[in-house]
């Protein structure tokens, strides 16, 4: 086992901590991957938190679990560094700056009436379907690159399609398990990094876990029995946390067939918002802050924005608590190894079938559409430009014409 170049409970105080997640919030545009390489930057190679093993291994556990992974990986640094105040105060400042933007974005949608909407706001969507297939592209590459994986990704995605809602989603997860731990390898070279520090005990780890699948089984029981809207937005984001893997874009499937069909938002309103979360800093799932605050107007939209956060977030947190003191006792195991690679080769499929509906049809309209997106789907992939440029890029074209 190797250790952190410093030692993880010096004299940093809790306030650096929060300092340097915010000044991150604020700056890490780009998605996960690019998150994990500001990470690396900041704790390996600038201030030594870490060594480049420990980093590795704890990459490594946060794409395992479900949830956000960069934003998990922030948990983790926190938590390495001063404890369970240092992981809250990490999430916090990395998360707060990308919450604030989208509630006031989703404050400013709320005074614009349906009929008139502005031009520029298409453009939003036409943009998420650009930014969603350069998420395909690259997670086809990487997580389908033979034909096994590529046809369960297919069948996934079809899956996905003709039985929606979340209860089809989870089965096809669960059986694209069955179907690595079965018929897949294990990834080679899986088993070579080395586990980082563990910072909690046997006993905080299991208290963590067990808050984690009592509120998985308890809520939605809670959420049928109250007729609250509190109730039934946390319920619903915490199981959109607690159930998806992949990161970020993958939780749009989850969101749009739990959010829109209950009327919070309609489909435009849902589409326009994922657009403008591609804009701003931070880790994606602050995209449950716009749908808390776009499904009621005024001040309590501000508190339920909170709220679907809190909630979104929640399990991942958990998750990080009790999985990190465990993580090197189990990350051996071959057969944890073929059933992760089934379930990334799945989520590769529920973002396909999230690509096509809601993504595609809701907004490609007409042939300047396709082209509009189309270019941005090239200038991202092969150009490079940041995602927050192609969000004004196809707000301004959009709004022209």
């Amino acid at each position: 086992m190797t250790h952190p170049a410093t030692p993880l409970h010096d004299r940093s105080s809790l306030l650096e901590v929060f300092g340097i997640f915010l000044r991150l919030g604020c700056t890490s545009f780009g998605g996960p991957v690019a998150h994990l390489g500001y990470f690396r930057q900041e704790f390996v190679q600038r201030r030594r938190w870490l060594d480049d093993a420990a980093y590795a291994d704890l990459v490594a556990m946060c794409q395992f679990l479900p949830g956000p992974a960069s934003s998990q990986v922030g948990i983790g640094l926190g938590l390495l560094r001063r404890g369970l105040p240092g992981a809250l105060l990490a999430w916090l400042g990395f998360t707060l700056p990308s919450v604030l933007a989208l509630v006031l974005f989703a404050q400013f949608l709320a005074g614009l009436s349906p009929a008139a909407q502005p031009a520029w706001l298409h453009g939003l969507k036409v943009c998420a379907v650009a930014v969603v297939a350069q998420a395909l592209w690259g997670m086809g590459r990487t997580l389908c690159p033979d034909r096994p994986r590529a046809t369960l990704a297919a069948l996934a995605a079809a899956a996905a399609l003709l039985v929606p809602g979340p209860a089809g989603q989870l089965a096809v997860l669960g059986l694209a398990g069955l179907a690595g731990c079965l018929f897949l390898a294990p990834p080679a070279g899986a088993a070579e990094v080395v586990a980082p520090e563990r910072p909690l005990g046997a006993r905080g780890a299991l208290v963590a876990l067990l808050v984690f699948a009592a509120l998985l089984l308890l809520l939605p029981l809670w959420a049928r029995q109250s007729s609250g809207l509190g109730v039934q937005m946390f319920d619903v984001f915490y199981r959109s946390g607690a159930l998806v893997f992949g990161g970020g874009h993958v939780v749009l499937p989850v969101l749009q067939a739990e959010v829109v069909p209950r009327g919070w938002v309609d489909r435009n309103l849902f589409l326009a918002g994922y657009g403008a979360a591609q804009a701003v800093p931070g880790p994606l799932f602050t995209f449950a802050a716009f749908l808390g605050a776009a499904a009621v107007p005024g001040l309590q939209g501000w508190l339920m924005a909170g709220l679907a956060v809190l909630a979104i977030f929640l399990p991942g947190f958990l998750l990080v608590l009790g999985v990190l003191p465990l993580w090197a006792r189990v990350r051996h195991l071959a057969v944890l190894q073929r059933a992760l690679q089934g379930v990334n080769t799945a989520v590769v499929g529920l973002l396909l079938a999230a690509f096509y509906q809601p993504v595609w049809t809701g907004g490609i309209q007409a042939a300047p559409d396709f082209v509009m997106a189309l270019l941005a789907f090239v200038a991202a992939v092969f150009w490079r430009v940041p995602p927050w440029a192609l969000v004004v890029a196809c707000a301004l074209v959009a709004g022209r014409f």
